[in-house]
């Protein structure tokens, strides 16, 4: 004998108590629950609760204690037999991968939700769910820096998984929004330690070039920064030669740059939240450990790996001290701290702009180019290019209300 299943959809003005009137009638009838979801958009409730008729027991008065139900709570009521053929395909599914892809911008548009679901209806994936991350936008935004996060939650193998990606891209570019698509797997959701670069990423400048301009030779060491650019030079090779002509610099210099770095924006809210939930983080960075010592302190920063000016009688000597902190240096000092604090490398997240930064972008679990050139966009896993720095906690899932922003 097949088995008799309902789904029930509710669909009204959202109001205390629905759930349970709802739920307290299929209790009295000994009723279980196959499945059940909920949204409200603004006031307005839909509610799905799936259920089974027991054997030898009578659907109508079931169905009809609950339209009346309904009626009474002024709320629209559809019921919806579901072939057990077609249940048991969909439980089949649950074997399947699932995916978070999350889309970030300053206002989401029609236009990015409509060119996304369709990539991802003809990639093969089914919508599971779909959710805001971000507070409720108000009408008048002039006065507000405002940002925007949906999350949609989907099952399946892409067909394509590289041109999926490719399209994904395409997409963020036409459209200027951040879409990042991540496997939803245990270490997504239990990052430990998050590790940045600095200039140009925590802060909106490049400490060299604000030195350079200050002791009057920030043409030679522009000259000396393209040539690298260019491949003339190796990074460990043109940061020998830039820090030489700082020699004589001033160290009261490098004071006034530190008190006055531009702090990247979101970066406040962002370390707010990592520090409020227990994350580790650290900066790696081919910069100064002066000023990553002074960002250490403002934004409660754990570790700071970078280079050491030599400073004597007060002034740069042009020369540093350790071994240079390179892109190879960077990647191996995030794999130390990890294994210091016992942390998995598909439980880190790492965030840098150039091209130094994507060998520890590349071992993380989580990958993010920060505002950075089309050549470390195309080699990292993420991009982030719309907002501020505060756009990595909805790639890890947390929600404005989570954060403390409403």
């Amino acid at each position: 004998m097949k088995q008799e299943i309902i789904l029930l959809n509710i669909i009204g003005e959202d109001k205390a108590g629905i759930s349970s009137s709802l739920t307290e009638i299929l209790s009295q009838y000994n009723i279980p629950i196959l499945d059940i979801g909920q949204a409200v958009i603004h006031d307005q409730l839909s509610l799905g609760i799936m259920f089974k008729i027991p054997q030898k027991t009578e659907s109508s008065p079931i169905l009809k204690d609950l339209l009346f139900k309904a009626y009474e709570l002024n709320v629209q009521a559809k019921f919806t037999p579901v072939n057990e053929g077609n249940y048991n395909e969909w439980v089949n599914q649950q074997g399947k991968k699932r995916f978070i892809i999350t889309l970030i911008s300053r206002e989401t548009t029609a236009t990015q939700l409509s060119k996304l679901t369709d990539l991802i209806y003809k990639q093969g994936l089914n919508i599971d769910v779909i959710a805001r991350l971000t507070g409720r936008l108000p009408l008048d935004n002039h006065t507000k820096i405002t940002r925007s996060s949906i999350e949609l939650s989907v099952r399946g193998n892409p067909i394509d998984e590289l041109s999926f990606r490719k399209s994904l891209m395409d997409i963020s570019k036409k459209t200027g929004a951040d879409i990042a698509f991540q496997e939803d797997n245990i270490f997504r959701r239990n990052r430990r330690l998050v590790c940045f670069d600095m200039d140009s990423t925590l802060i909106q400048t490049e400490v060299i070039v604000e030195l350079a301009k200050r002791h009057g030779v920030g043409e030679q060491v522009h000259k000396i920064t393209e040539a690298a650019m260019r491949g003339e030079l190796d990074f460990n090779e043109s940061f020998v030669q830039r820090v030489a002509l700082l020699k004589g610099l001033d160290e009261s210099v490098m004071e006034d740059i530190a008190r006055n770095l531009p702090i990247t924006e979101g970066a406040e809210i962002l370390f707010k939240a990592l520090n409020k939930y227990g994350f580790k983080t650290a900066i790696l960075s081919g910069g100064f450990n002066y000023f990553g010592k002074y960002l250490q302190h403002k934004l409660g920063i754990d570790y700071v790996f970078s280079n050491e000016l030599e400073i004597k009688d007060g002034k740069l000597t042009g020369k540093h001290l350790g071994d240079i902190v390179n892109g190879e240096m960077k990647a191996e000092l995030l794999k130390k701290i990890a294994f210091k604090e016992d942390i998995h490398l598909e439980q880190v997240v790492a965030v840098g702009d150039g091209a130094n930064d994507l060998p520890m972008l590349n071992i993380a679990g989580l990958g993010i180019a920060f505002h950075a050139k089309p050549k470390v966009k195309e080699n990292a896993q993420q991009a982030i290019s719309t907002i501020g720095l505060d756009a990595i906690l909805y790639l890890m899932g947390f929600r404005d209300r989570e954060i403390g922003i409403e």
